[in-house]
């Protein structure tokens, strides 16, 4: 059994305040969006990005990412979903072969130092304000282990992106301020890639 073995319950302030609407949790769902994960967006999200051993995904939702990194993670994989639905779905659909943790990104309920790798993928536009972004990369920055990587990838602005999002939780993060942004969590060489729709991101726990 890992030493990280938990599935608990915690309080999640934002849980409430971070709706989707009908066509979004459709799309989320959807083969269509499953595919284009496992066929395009991680494989580019994690280019030359090693995860060996101890991972943590934050926000995996429907659980379309999740299911890419289970077969890619060489070892053990924890998420942390916000949603207790979902992460319920998730327990089900994976039983002990994942650590599913039902919590809030912003006050993480696992120990510091644990993880060899960090990684989220299209969520961070869901986190109600920068302020608790910010409070993410902080607790991401925490539960790593020294040389430790903090990756992953989230959509750009734009008005179909927001579309998508009418009447969800919407806070796009401006990838030209994240760099400095994870330095002050503490991060070092953090990086940032941009496609027309997307950027990716990783940095190191030093």
């Amino acid at each position: 059994m890992s030493p990280c073995r938990v599935v608990v319950t915690a309080a999640a302030p934002y849980a409430r305040r971070m709706t989707m609407n009908r066509y979004h949790q459709w799309l989320c769902n959807s083969r269509m969006w499953a595919r284009a994960v496992a066929t395009d967006l991680l494989p580019w999200a994690l280019e030359d990005v090693q995860l060996d051993a101890e991972t943590l995904e934050i926000g995996p939702g429907y659980g379309a990412t999740t299911r890419v990194l289970a077969h890619r993670t060489g070892g053990r994989l924890s998420v942390l979903e916000v949603d207790g639905g979902s992460a319920e779905r998730l327990r089900a659909e994976y039983g002990d072969r994942i650590d599913v943790v039902h919590g809030d990104g912003c006050a993480m309920p696992l120990p510091d130092g644990h993880f060899d790798a960090v990684v989220c993928f299209t969520m961070l536009h869901h986190v109600p304000s920068p302020r608790q972004q910010d409070q993410l990369f902080a607790e991401a920055f925490r539960v790593l282990r020294p040389g430790g990587v903090f990756a992953g990838c989230d959509g750009r602005a734009s008005w179909g992106f927001r579309l998508i999002h009418l009447w969800d939780t919407y806070v796009p993060v401006p990838p030209e301020t994240l760099p400095d942004r994870l330095r002050a969590a503490g991060f070092h060489t953090p990086g940032i890639s941009l496609r027309p729709d997307y950027f990716r991101f990783r940095a190191v726990r030093p």
